[in-house]
């Protein structure tokens, strides 16, 4: 993927200042994307604080357009300012590959990590962000459910490994395959929260209670309660009566955990995804970056609001 460039008006929208107030001598046509945090840098203009947040992107139906929402997520976090770790666990690396990347092209994966007990700094790459990181994934990965079933402790192996690397980053963002598993269930020992990216038809229905059957098995089982469940409709086409009789449905049955930011079909998502760019990069007027843009104004003043009312009682942890 080749290296993006900003306008002054983009970095002004990024760093949450006017274009007339970045100093003349800093001013450019085109900002690169260290530029751009250098920049962020020399003008102290950082987002606020929502303590470390690690978020699971996990469905189990497949086909919910998951991947290319969580990675442009994670994409658009970073160009905000946050510090982001990518972690893909799917073994068809289109995590990886939404970033530009293939995941052959690497010697090591999280199955090192979890299986070969190789220390998680050693497998972390950079992208072409400054402040993303990212873990790659590929066929090898296939195998890790099997390797990790005769382990002591397996289900907590990556929340452990984590512990090395996790204090420098503000987001660990985890993008998973549409199964349940050892893996997903490491995952989701791992996470705080939960995103569940669903299509507007009722064969979404299906895969959302099972899935809520799960996270609250873990709360009985393993003691383990995520902070936030959010339900998040993806690849909406408000033209479809069936979708919209589906929304209503969602409305109706989750409430407290959909999410009023609706992911609206862009055919622009969808061709970014396929030529390994984030939607930011590809388009980011379109439709769907937009509508991220919308996800991330609803969900980031949540989990700032949280943090520092945990910070104000004195029960933040460094887990956010």
């Amino acid at each position: 993927m080749e290296v993006p460039t900003y306008s002054s008006k983009q970095v002004a929208e990024m760093l949450g200042v006017t274009p007339k107030s970045i100093p003349a001598e800093l001013r450019k046509d085109a900002y690169g994307p260290e530029d751009v945090w250098e920049l962020r840098t020399t003008l102290n203009k950082f987002p606020p604080t929502a303590g470390l947040r690690k978020q699971l992107f996990l469905n189990f139906k497949g086909g919910t357009g998951k991947t290319s929402l969580s990675t442009s997520y994670a994409w658009r976090l970073a160009e905000l300012g946050y510090a982001v770790l990518l972690i893909d666990l799917d073994s068809q690396g289109h995590a990886t590959k939404c970033l530009g990347y293939e995941g052959e092209d690497f010697e090591k994966t999280l199955l090192d990590v979890l299986v070969r007990k190789t220390p998680l700094a050693q497998v972390v790459q950079k992208s072409t962000l400054p402040n993303l990181d990212f873990i790659p994934s590929n066929l090898s990965m296939s195998t890790v459910d099997l390797a990790l079933m005769p382990m002591a402790g397996r289900e907590f192996k990556l929340r452990n490994a984590l512990k090395d690397v996790e204090a420098q980053y503000d987001f660990i963002v985890f993008d998973a395959p549409p199964s349940f598993g050892l893996l997903n269930l490491n995952a989701l020992m791992a996470a705080n929260d939960l995103f569940v990216p669903v299509l507007a038809d009722f064969l979404s229905f299906h895969g959302l209670k099972l899935l809520f059957e799960t996270v609250q098995s873990l709360e009985e089982d393993l003691n383990h309660v995520l902070d936030h469940v959010f339900i998040v409709v993806n690849s909406f086409n408000a033209t479809f009566k069936l979708a919209k009789e589906a929304l209503e449905a969602l409305q109706t049955h989750y409430p407290e955990y959909l999410l009023p930011t609706i992911i609206r079909q862009c055919t622009k998502f969808a061709q970014a995804s396929s030529e390994g760019r984030p939607v930011f990069v590809a388009d980011p007027t379109s439709k769907g970056a937009n509508d991220i843009q919308a996800m991330l104004d609803n969900v980031l003043p949540r989990l700032v609001a949280a943090h520092a009312a945990a910070v104000k009682a004195g029960t933040a942890t460094k887990a956010g």
